[in-house]
């Protein structure tokens, strides 16, 4: 069994909980350790952490080596973020650090581009539940089954797979109103060059990736945050407009005027702000 230390607050339980990519379509498990299980590319990871001791043990199949395991996990979980730096840098405010007391170790996870474009799609007007089942119904109808030392698994659908299919079989995954805009991406996803956006810089990239259908402000700050790892983006989707409005500015606003807020309260890290106002919010039912 492999083993990691973590030299920062970790919590994988809130990680997945929190309504990343992961959460959607990973397997976890708590009680005396907490347990996710996942499957990539490349084949099957299993990560357990100790609440006690803050070690995390993995254990992996597939086309993995010990190094290229150690990597995945560390990615997935943020496990290399400098948590006390994080902090220091969003902890400006009273409810802010409510929120970083409460939810200590809560991290930004990493997530291939084309699962987290989909998942977000997905996510549009919808609760974290409804989500992981339909996703779970992509990955099963989608998905390529492969066997794995005995186990058989199935891939993460392509985008390929997704835009061959009619709007009437994606309807059967329950996806509702979003299959056109799955077709849509899907479609288009195939001659998008998403690598180059690893190299540009937050604005720019959220412009290429808003120009494709069915993206917009929302999906495009997710996708640049947890497939991209851009810490600038901040989503906003309704819950997260209500707490800006009503704890920060006390008054109503544009998402043009909350980004601007944002960008200059938490330049670094708003992605991490983000999530922390996110989740404690909706945990402690702030303004429903």
């Amino acid at each position: 069994m492999n083993r990691i230390m973590c030299e920062f607050p970790f919590s994988m339980r809130l990680t997945y909980e929190s309504g990343q990519p992961i959460a959607f379509h990973a397997e976890f498990k708590g009680g005396m350790e907490d347990t996710l299980e996942y499957v990539t590319e490349k084949g099957l990871i299993k990560v357990t952490h100790n609440t006690k001791t803050n070690e995390i043990k993995y254990s992996y199949l597939g086309d993995y080596g010990k190094a290229s395991a150690r990597s995945e996990v560390m990615k997935k979980l943020g496990l290399s973020h400098n948590m006390d730096c994080i902090y220091n840098k969003i902890d400006t405010d009273e409810f802010m650090h409510k929120s970083i007391s409460e939810l200590k170790g809560l991290r930004m996870t990493m997530n291939p581009v084309w699962e987290t474009t989909l998942s977000y799609v997905v996510s549009q007007f919808n609760n974290i539940k409804r989500i992981r089942l339909i996703m779970r119904r992509l990955i099963g109808k989608y998905g390529e089954e492969v066997e794995c030392r005995g186990r058989r698994l199935r891939l993460f659908p392509t985008a390929e797979a997704l835009e061959c299919s009619s709007i009437k079989e994606l309807m059967e995954c329950n996806v509702g109103f979003r299959a056109a805009y799955i077709k849509e991406v899907a479609s288009e996803w195939q001659s998008f060059n998403y690598e180059r956006l690893y190299k540009m810089d937050y604005a720019e990239a959220k412009e290429e990736l808003m120009s494709m259908r069915g993206i917009g402000d929302k999906v495009a700050d997710c996708i640049l945050l947890m497939g991209y790892g851009k810490m600038e983006a901040f989503p906003i989707d309704t819950w997260i407009k209500r707490a800006l409005e009503g704890i920060y500015l006390k008054k109503r606003a544009s998402n043009k005027e909350l980004h601007s807020f944002i960008e200059g309260k938490w330049p670094e890290y708003a992605g991490y702000a983000q999530q922390y106002i996110y989740w404690y919010s909706r945990q402690n039912k702030i303004l429903k």
